[in-house]
């Protein structure tokens, strides 16, 4: 990195977003285990504030299975169009700072701050105030991560949740990864960790000990990523103007699958999810695609494309359900599902989107 600047980039993400929008909404709610979601039989969690994570309740998760966990679980209704109203105030605070915003999705977004617009000094000043103008403007808390590239602030972020901020700086990355299960490794999914711990890769060093043949042999065109983050690095530049040509969600379950229920509360869970994206982006689509990874780590995908774009989230659901059931009657268990929605159109609400796109 001699002769050039070092990057200061942020990854701020908010705690608990939708679960918290509903606790600072009704007092009622504050200090008690919420989930985001509808608790009927075919019901999914969207979100679960940490009260309710604590009892193991998560996103994605089957409303039923969610109130076994937890018993005095307090089911909210989404309310999408709020979420979206915070999000925007969240990202004017935001371009204060900063035009190189690049968001992931309502809750969370990269920034670029190298080149220090209101003159804070660091980086992670300059977070402080942006968490603190957060807490005051919207009444709810974020968590920061700080460091010289995208990789290593995103792992920062989860250091000090919620409500805190962490700093890798320069020349730490290594260092800091080293000890870190490769599990939370943004871009190593739970199946490729499973994969790697079968290879005795668990930590950032067992994973830097490796060569980047040994990693291209095993894990493809991914071998030269994971041969970079080992050693804290990523070139990639924080892109406020990425074009998204398909939006799309996936989870993977703590435990593989067989319910139908179970199976298809956690595609409708990302059926909601690419839907929040959509509505903030300004954008629908035509073809849905539907993943399942098996237990036995095969994958099959089901498409559909229809003549005009879908116009609602339940349209998305009930064809992403549909799809999921041609793959009816499992014969295995199931490890993962997706959700994509592609061939995007602009719609003419894009345009008062522009803050969150």
């Amino acid at each position: 990195m001699s002769g050039v600047a070092t990057r200061k980039i942020v990854h701020v993400d908010m705690d608990a977003f939708f679960a918290s929008v509903e606790q600072r909404d009704d007092p009622a709610l504050r200090g008690r285990p919420v989930a985001v979601g509808h608790a009927a039989a075919r019901g999914v969690v969207a979100a679960a504030s940490y009260e309710a994570r604590r009892f193991g309740v998560r996103s994605a998760m089957p409303s039923t299975t969610a109130q076994r966990k937890c018993p005095d679980l307090v089911f909210v209704p989404p309310r999408f169009e709020v979420y979206r109203a915070v999000s925007a105030q969240i990202h004017a605070i935001f371009a204060d700072y900063t035009d190189l915003i690049e968001p992931l999705s309502l809750d969370e977004a990269y920034l670029d701050l190298t080149a220090d617009r209101r003159i804070l000094g660091t980086a992670s000043a300059t977070a402080e105030e942006i968490r603190r103008r957060i807490l005051e403007e919207t009444g709810l808390t974020a968590s920061a991560g700080i460091s010289y590239n995208k990789f290593l602030a995103k792992l920062a972020s989860d250091q000090n949740k919620p409500n805190g901020q962490f700093v890798v700086a320069p020349g730490r990355g290594e260092a800091f990864v080293e000890d870190l299960p490769v599990r939370r490794f943004h871009g190593v999914g739970p199946v490729t960790a499973a994969k790697m711990e079968r290879l005795g890769i668990r930590t950032g060093a067992d994973l830097r000990r490796q060569s980047l043949a040994f990693l291209q042999h095993h894990f493809g065109k991914s071998g030269p990523w994971y041969y970079a983050i080992a050693r804290g690095e990523d070139d990639r530049p924080v892109n406020p103007d990425r074009t998204r040509k398909s939006s799309g969600s996936e989870t993977t379950f703590a435990s593989d699958l067989t319910e139908p229920e179970a199976i298809e509360a956690g595609v409708a869970a990302m059926a909601d999810k690419v839907w929040a994206w959509c509505e903030t982006a300004g954008s629908r689509g035509r073809t849905v695609t539907v993943k399942v990874k098996w237990a036995d780590f095969q994958q099959s995908t089901r498409s559909r494309s229809l003549s005009e774009p879908l116009a609602s989230r339940e349209a998305l659901r009930d064809v992403s359900r549909l799809l999921v059931r041609s793959l009816y009657p499992p014969t295995r268990g199931v490890r993962l599902v997706g959700v994509s929605l592609s061939n995007l159109e602009t719609t003419g609400a894009a345009a008062n989107q522009l803050a969150l796109s």
